[in-house]
């Protein structure tokens, strides 16, 4: 199937600084894509152009077949920026009222009750935003990207102000919107909630992509550990085919075998192999 985002050899220059030097990057339909890359890399200014906040150097972003920045593409996407405010006077439904108007949604009290109740604050709908925390007000902001149903989601740090229960509440809603068939990319510098949430990460350093690939793939097994009787025995050049055998030599040995496990590296261990820091 057509991908919902792509970028093709997308550069960005900005007087003798580049900030995106050449990517590439798709996201399909449903697919959550997980961007990530220290300060600078390029992955908030990859979100904005592909927003048509930004203008690249060269190269070419679609949404869903429509140039990046035009009228088609803008309607195809909700955007949470990484920097938002919203009026301290406002209620939440007067905030979502307000997007509403501005993505021509017809949703009406249903809508902005039900987004409310999918980001977690079904009783806020009345509360001023000076009123509300900051991991409240990322909420809200989830919200908003998500009127009027758009098939693409770009997020850009949408947990930083949230505490562990607010990024549960996060990682259920990307559940649900996966569910519902909705595309996101997620810029996030959380590895952990990149790697258990997202079907497909990339990696970007000085604007390049330096690895890219499912969590599953990205990860690389480093040996076999088997505990027994006689403590853990680690077998570093060994892999899964090996376990059979390797139990079977213990087990003939006159060892007691209590666990077995493949030994994989994290996402993180990756991010910090291909990330020059």
């Amino acid at each position: 199937m057509a991908a919902v985002l792509a970028a093709r050899a997308v550069e960005k220059r900005y007087g003798r600084v580049t900030a995106l030097a050449g990517v590439d990057l798709e996201v399909g339909p449903g697919q959550l894509v997980g961007l990530l890359g220290p300060n600078g890399a390029g992955k908030s200014t990859l979100v904005k152009i592909a927003c048509g906040l930004v203008r690249p150097s060269s190269g070419r972003v679609e949404v869903l077949g429509a140039p990046a920045g035009s009228a088609g593409a803008r309607r195809s996407l909700g955007y949470l920026a990484e920097l938002f405010r919203f009026p301290g006077w406002m209620t939440a439904d007067e905030v979502l009222t307000l997007h509403q108007r501005l993505a021509a949604s017809a949703g009406g009290g249903a809508e902005r009750i039900e987004l409310l109740e999918l980001v977690g604050l079904p009783d806020a709908r009345h509360t001023r935003v000076a009123s509300m925390s900051k991991g409240m007000q990322q909420r809200l902001g989830l919200a908003q990207a998500l009127v009027g149903s758009p098939p693409l989601l770009l997020l850009d740090e949408p947990t930083s102000a949230l505490d562990p229960a607010g990024r549960r509440v996060v990682r259920g809603l990307l559940e649900e919107l996966r569910r519902r068939g909705t595309s996101v990319l997620l810029n996030s510098h959380l590895l952990s909630e990149v790697e258990l949430v997202c079907d497909h990460v990339v990696i970007v350093d000085h604007g390049r992509v330096v690895a890219a690939g499912t969590p599953a793939e990205l990860r690389r097994q480093g040996g076999v550990e088997v505990e027994t009787g006689g403590g853990v025995r680690q077998f570093p050049d060994a892999g899964r085919a090996d376990v059979p055998r390797i139990v079977r030599e213990l087990v003939d040995a006159g060892e007691d075998v209590y666990a077995v496990r493949l030994v994989t590296s994290s996402l993180e261990d990756v991010y910090l192999e291909v990330v020059d820091e």
